[in-house]
C-alpha cells in the first residue's frame, strides 16, 4: 500500500493503543482439561433467559440440551461436560456488581461422552430455514461479545434481503487474540461457516475484515478462501474500534448505517469469525456451542495465550491453568476498553467472553482525574461523531435531558474519549451512568403512563358500569311503571264492565 493511499484510507476516528497481543497471540492454542465442575448461566445471550429442563441428580452427556430457549429472542444451553447435574441455583454473575444469577451446575465424570449429533455432508442442500433452525438449536450467539442469537439475525437478513455478509475478524481490543488464533488454526472452518451463513441469509458476497496487524491470519484465510471467489479477505487498518459493526461496515462497503437503523436495513449483516466457525460445527456435525477459544493475558499471567475451554469454567481455573506470577490487581472479562471488571475469579466463563485479563498493579493503575482543559481530543477520537466534552459537562451538571439531545444514546461506550483524555476524566463511566439513569427514567415514565392508562381504564369502567346500572334501573322503573299502568288500565276496564249491565238486560227490564 502506497503512502498516499494509506493516508486517505486511514480512519479519522478512534485511537491506536498499544495492542499488547503478543506473546499470547503467537503461543500455540492449548486445550483446558475438563474441570471438575462447570456453571452454566441461564442468561448468556440477548433476550429471555433459558428454562432448565433437567433436574438435580440427572445424568447428562456432553452437548445434551439442559435448558431450552424461551421466546423468539433467546438461546438454549447445552452441557459442556458429561456428568451429573449437581445443582440448579444461583452463582456469581460476570458483572462488576458480583450479584447472583441463575445457573445449572454440572459435576464432570471426565469421560467426555458426547450426545449423538446428526451430521450433514452437504449443508448447502438444506433450506435456509433449516440451517437457521439447526443454528438456533445449537445455542449459537454472537461470539464477538454482542451475544445476539445468530439464527434471529439470519431471519432478519432473509426478510430484508441483504446482499453482503460482513465477517468481523478485526478484534481491535488490546490484549485479545482469540479470533486471530481461530483464523490461524482453523481457517477452513471459518470459511465454511461463512459460506453456510451466506446460504442461510441469501447474501451474494462475503467481506472478511481483518486488521492489518494480523498478517498470519490474513495469509491463512486467503489460502482457505482461494477456491471461493464469493468470499473476499479484506485487510483493514488496525485502529480501535474497527471491530464495531458500524465502523467495519463503512470501512468495507462505504455504507453508513443511520443512527436509528440496523445494519440489515442498508443491505449488510455482520457476524464474527468465531460465530461462523461455530455455525460450521453446528450445521455440519450437529455440535452445539459448549466450548470456545478464550485469550488469557495480562501482566500477572505467567504463560499468556489462547485456551480452548468449556463454557462455564471458572475464571480462576483458567488463570491457574496459565499460571500467575502475582495476585492480579484487577481481573477483566473481555477487553480492557469495553470489558467487565470482576470482583473475583469465582465467576463462570460465558459464551460471549473472548478474553480473561489479569492485570498487575502497573496495568491496573488509574491516574486521578483532573479538570477538563477543552483540548478536543475526545471529539476527534469519537467514532460516532459525538462531542464527549459537551456530553460530560451536561452529565456532571445533572442535565441528562440535555445530554440526550446531544445524542448520548448513540454512544457505544468504546472508551476512546477516556483513553485520549489528558485529564484522565472517566468519560465513558459518566456516559454509562447517564444512560442507566435515562433508561431508569424512561422505565419510570413508561410505568407512570401505564398506571395512568390503567387508572383511566378503571375510571372509564366504573363510569360505564354506573351508567349501565343507571340505565338498567331506569329501564326497570319504566317497566314497573308500564306494568303498573297496564294493571290499572285492566282493573279500570274490569270495573267498568262489572258496573254497567249489558244493553239487552236493560231493555228487557224496561219491557217488564
Amino acid at each position: 500500500m502506497g503512502f498516499l493511499e494509506r493516508i486517505f484510507r486511514e480512519p479519522r476516528w478512534g485511537v491506536h493503543p498499544d495492542d499488547r497481543k503478543r506473546p499470547a497471540a503467537d503461543a500455540p492454542l492449548r486445550k483446558l482439561p475438563p474441570p471438575a465442575r462447570v456453571y452454566m448461566p441461564l442468561q448468556q445471550h440477548v433476550g429471555g433467559a433459558a428454562r432448565p429442563i433437567v433436574l438435580a441428580g440427572q445424568k447428562v452427556l456432553k452437548g445434551q440440551l439442559i435448558a431450552e430457549a424461551s421466546g423468539n429472542i433467546s438461546a438454549p444451553i447445552h452441557a459442556p461436560v458429561s456428568g451429573i447435574v449437581a445443582a440448579i441455583g444461583d452463582v456469581t454473575a460476570p458483572h462488576a456488581s458480583g450479584l447472583p444469577f441463575a445457573a445449572i451446575t454440572l459435576a464432570s465424570d471426565f469421560e467426555e461422552r458426547w450426545v449423538e449429533g446428526e451430521e450433514i455432508s452437504d449443508p448447502f442442500s438444506l433450506a435456509p430455514e433449516e440451517v437457521a433452525r439447526r443454528t438456533a438449536a445449537a445455542g449459537i450467539v454472537g461470539l464477538g461479545g454482542a451475544t445476539f442469537p445468530a439464527a434471529a439475525k439470519f431471519a432478519l437478513g432473509r426478510r430484508l434481503k441483504v446482499d453482503t455478509l460482513i465477517v468481523n475478524g478485526g478484534e481491535c481490543e488490546p490484549y485479545l487474540s482469540a479470533d486471530d488464533r481461530i483464523m490461524r488454526d482453523r481457517p477452513d472452518e471459518v470459511v465454511d461457516g461463512v459460506r453456510i451463513v451466506m446460504h442461510a441469509i441469501g447474501a451474494r458476497q462475503a467481506l472478511v475484515g481483518i486488521e492489518d496487524n494480523k498478517p498470519e491470519a490474513i495469509a491463512a484465510m486467503r489460502v482457505a478462501a482461494a477456491a471461493f471467489p464469493e468470499v473476499n479477505i479484506r485487510p483493514v487498518p488496525a485502529r480501535y474500534p474497527m471491530g464495531s459493526d458500524r465502523q467495519l461496515i463503512i470501512t468495507l462497503t462505504g455504507r453508513e448505517v443511520p443512527a436509528d437503523a440496523r445494519a440489515a436495513e442498508v443491505g449488510v449483516l455482520v457476524h464474527n469469525v468465531s460465530t461462523c466457525a461455530a455455525v460450521h460445527r453446528a450445521v455440519r456435525f450437529g455440535r452445539p456451542l459448549v466450548e470456545r477459544i478464550v485469550t488469557v493475558n495480562g501482566g500477572a499471567v505467567t504463560r499468556p495465550g489462547n485456551v480452548f475451554a468449556p463454557i462455564g469454567t471458572l475464571v480462576q481455573e483458567l488463570l491457574d491453568f496459565c499460571g500467575l506470577d502475582e495476585a492480579p490487581a484487577r481481573i477483566v472479562m473481555g477487553g480492557p476498553m469495553m470489558g467487565t471488571p470482576l470482583a473475583h475469579g469465582q465467576v463462570p466463563l460465558v459464551k460471549g467472553a473472548s478474553g480473561i485479563l489479569a492485570f498487575d498493579a502497573r496495568e491496573a493503575h488509574v491516574p486521578p482525574a483532573g479538570p477538563c482543559i477543552r483540548c478536543g481530543n475526545c471529539t476527534r477520537a469519537c467514532p460516532m461523531g459525538l462531542q464527549p466534552l459537551e456530553l460530560g459537562a451536561r452529565v456532571r451538571a445533572g442535565d441528562l435531558d440535555g445530554a440526550a439531545k446531544l445524542h448520548l444514546g448513540d454512544c457505544m461506550s468504546c472508551g476512546c474519549c477516556a483513553y485520549v483524555c489528558p485529564s484522565h476524566i472517566p468519560l465513558v463511566q459518566y456516559f454509562n451512568h447517564a444512560k442507566g439513569e435515562l433508561w431508569a427514567k424512561e422505565r419510570a415514565k413508561l410505568r407512570t403512563e401505564a398506571t395512568k392508562r390503567l387508572a383511566a381504564a378503571r375510571l372509564e369502567r366504573v363510569e360505564r358500569e354506573a351508567r349501565e346500572k343507571a340505565e338498567a334501573a331506569a329501564r326497570r322503573k319504566a317497566e314497573r311503571a308500564a306494568a303498573k299502568a297496564r294493571t290499572a288500565a285492566e282493573a279500570q276496564a274490569g270495573a267498568e264492565s262489572g258496573a254497567a249491565p249489558p244493553a239487552q238486560s236493560q231493555h228487557e227490564g224496561e219491557t217488564a
